[in-house]
């Protein structure tokens, strides 16, 4: 998103949402374009903390990698200054300008080590092997300990040209290093606008059903179910 303004009313309006949601929880709000949101978060109702971080991003990187590069370097960014997440020991990241409606829900499931959302392709076709095709990586709850071994540089592996992002990169580090208990059921309810569409998300009843349901459906299949918090 180019407009400045426009990404700071969403930014806002992402830490009022949480604010909602979370009344007593600590926000950090990292941003890799080195823009301080702290004067526009002061003037925000309601009294959370929040921490707000900034830095230059390497451009040049970003356009040669996507966006996903640019998060993963906003998360290290993070990790390695914030206060608050070092003092927590643990972190729930979502991508800015978005919320999860049903946070309390799935942080509920919180194992002390990690929790992710795995999208399954051909869970609703019986004559398809189900199969885990990425991670999604706007929101996902990971102690500092278990992201700095396996995650940190998940981004590094992003091949922008061979369709291969940070989703995948996640799916696969999961996968090699067989992390059980991990995927968070039922799913994250994320809303907001999306960075690429630049439009809010249609988070339809029938939508969110199906979603639970496909999650449902995969926990309960033999193959799947130790993945699963």
């Amino acid at each position: 998103m180019q407009d400045p303004k426009e990404r700071a009313r969403l930014a806002m309006e992402s830490i009022l949402k949480w604010r909602a949601i979370v009344p007593m929880n600590p926000l950090v709000l990292c941003d890799g374009s080195d823009f301080d949101f702290q004067s526009s978060v002061s003037t925000l109702p309601g009294s959370g903390s929040v921490e707000c971080l900034h830095f230059p991003n390497n451009v040049d990187l970003i356009q040669q990698h996507g966006r996903g590069y640019g998060e993963g370097e906003i998360v290290r960014y993070a990790l390695a200054h914030s206060q608050l997440i070092q003092s927590a020991g643990c972190f729930a990241k979502c991508t800015s300008k978005l919320w999860v409606e049903n946070f309390n829900e799935c942080i509920q499931q919180w194992n002390g080590k990690a929790l992710l959302k795995g999208v399954f392709d051909n869970v609703f076709s019986p004559r398809s092997t189900t199969k885990l095709a990425y991670i999604d990586t706007r929101f996902y709850a990971m102690g500092i300990d278990v992201y700095q071994q396996f995650f940190l540089h998940a981004h590094h592996a992003i091949r922008t040209n061979d369709g291969y992002g940070l989703e995948e990169s996640f799916r696969d580090i999961f996968l090699a290093n067989r992390l059980k208990g991990c995927l968070m059921c039922p799913p994250p309810i994320i809303c907001g606008v999306g960075g690429g569409t630049g439009v809010y998300y249609k988070n339809t009843a029938l939508r969110t059903f199906k979603e639970k349901w496909r999650y449902a459906l995969t926990k309960r299949n033999p193959l799947f179910s130790s993945w699963f918090s």
